[in-house]
C-alpha cells in the first residue's frame, strides 16, 4: 500500500473514532483541511461515499461503517506487527496512562505497576482510580483494568488475568449473636451488608442444596458504594455480606470473618486487561500486561 493511501486510511479511521474532522486532525497533528483532503481521495479512490456529512454531524455511511471495521483489523495487524519488531530493540519507556478499579487497582494492581516503575526508570506512569467504565480512546487511556462483562467494541483489545472468587461472610461475633444460617432462605432473617453501583444493587451468587448457583438479592440493611468499607462492616459487626477473596483472605485466615452457608468459594466476576486494538501493543504496555498475568496466575489471596 502506498503512503499516501495509507495516510487516507489512518486519517478515516480517527474521523470516525473522534467524530469530526477537527478532532481527528488534534489526533494527527494535523489541519482540519488536510484530514478532509485525505478522506475526499480515498473515497475518490475507492469510488464510494464513506462519510455523510452536515453542517452539524459527520457519520459513516453503510459502506463506510463496513470499510472502517476492515481498516481496524487492516492496522492493528499492521501495528503489531511494527510493535514487535520494536519491542526486540526497545525498552519501555515514555508515558503510560493506566486506569484502574478504585480497591482492587489499589490493593492487587498498583503494587505490580509501583515495581515496574522501580525496573524502567524511562517509564512514566499516570494512574488513575475510579469505577465508572472509562473511554479509552476518547480520554487517552493506554491501558486499563475492567471487571465484569467487556463491551463488544472492535476498538478495544483485551487479555483475561484472573476469575474473582467470593464468599457470603461475617465477623464469628455477630454470628454467636445473631446465629448461622444454615439455607439461602435463612439470609432474609439477618442483617445484611449489600453493594451499589449507580443505584443498581448487585446481587449475590449462592450455592443451593442441590448445589446449582443462583442470584440472591439482599433487603441490605446497610448499603455502600465500595468493598473496603463493606469489609470494614462486616468485621465490626454490623451483619453479613458478600466479598471477594482479594478483600477477605487476611481477615478469614485471622478468624475475624467466617464464611457462611458453605466454605467453597464462587468464581463471580472476570478481570480483563484491556488496550486500545488501533495502536500497536507498545514495549511500555506489553510489559504492564505480561507482570499482570503473571502476578494473577497465582494470586497470594487465593493461595489454599
Amino acid at each position: 500500500m502506498e503512503s499516501a493511501n495509507m495516510q487516507g486510511v489512518v486519517a478515516f479511521v480517527h474521523v470516525i473514532e473522534a467524530g469530526s474532522f477537527t478532532a481527528a486532525g488534534e489526533r494527527l497533528r494535523v489541519t482540519k483541511s488536510a484530514i478532509g483532503k485525505s478522506i475526499a481521495q480515498l473515497e475518490q479512490r475507492l469510488g464510494v461515499r464513506l462519510l455523510n456529512r452536515t453542517t452539524r454531524s459527520l457519520s459513516p455511511t453503510s459502506e463506510g461503517l463496513s470499510y472502517y471495521e476492515a481498516c481496524v483489523r487492516a492496522v492493528s495487524e499492521i501495528e503489531a506487527a511494527q510493535s514487535l519488531l520494536a519491542s526486540r530493540r526497545q525498552v519501555p519507556s515514555g508515558r503510560l496512562r493506566v486506569d484502574l478499579p478504585t480497591a482492587f487497582g489499589r490493593r492487587c494492581v498498583a503494587p505490580v505497576l509501583f515495581d515496574i516503575s522501580r525496573r524502567y526508570p524511562d517509564l512514566a506512569m499516570e494512574i488513575s482510580f475510579n469505577d465508572r467504565r472509562v473511554d479509552l480512546i476518547e480520554e487517552g487511556i493506554d491501558l486499563a483494568i475492567r471487571m465484569g462483562d467487556l463491551d463488544d467494541s472492535l476498538s478495544l483489545a483485551a487479555r483475561r488475568l484472573y476469575a474473582q472468587r467470593s464468599a457470603i461472610c461475617a465477623a464469628p461475633a455477630y454470628l454467636d449473636r445473631r446465629g448461622r444460617p444454615r439455607t439461602v432462605e435463612e439470609l432474609a432473617g439477618h442483617d445484611l451488608i449489600g453493594y451499589t453501583r449507580n443505584g443498581v444493587a448487585h446481587p449475590w451468587l449462592v450455592r443451593h442444596a442441590d448445589g446449582h448457583i443462583g442470584k440472591f438479592t439482599p433487603r441490605a440493611k446497610l448499603v455502600l458504594d465500595n468493598g473496603e468499607p463493606m469489609l470494614d462492616a462486616a468485621l465490626a459487626g454490623c451483619g453479613i455480606t458478600f466479598l471477594p477473596t482479594w478483600l477477605t483472605a487476611d481477615s478469614l485466615k485471622r478468624g475475624e470473618l467466617e464464611m457462611v452457608l458453605y466454605d467453597r468459594l464462587i468464581e463471580n466476576i472476570a478481570v480483563h486487561a484491556i488496550w486500545p486494538v488501533t495502536r500497536a501493543m507498545t514495549p511500555k504496555v506489553r510489559v504492564v500486561v505480561d507482570a499482570l498475568v503473571e502476578h494473577f496466575s497465582a494470586p497470594a489471596w487465593d493461595a489454599a
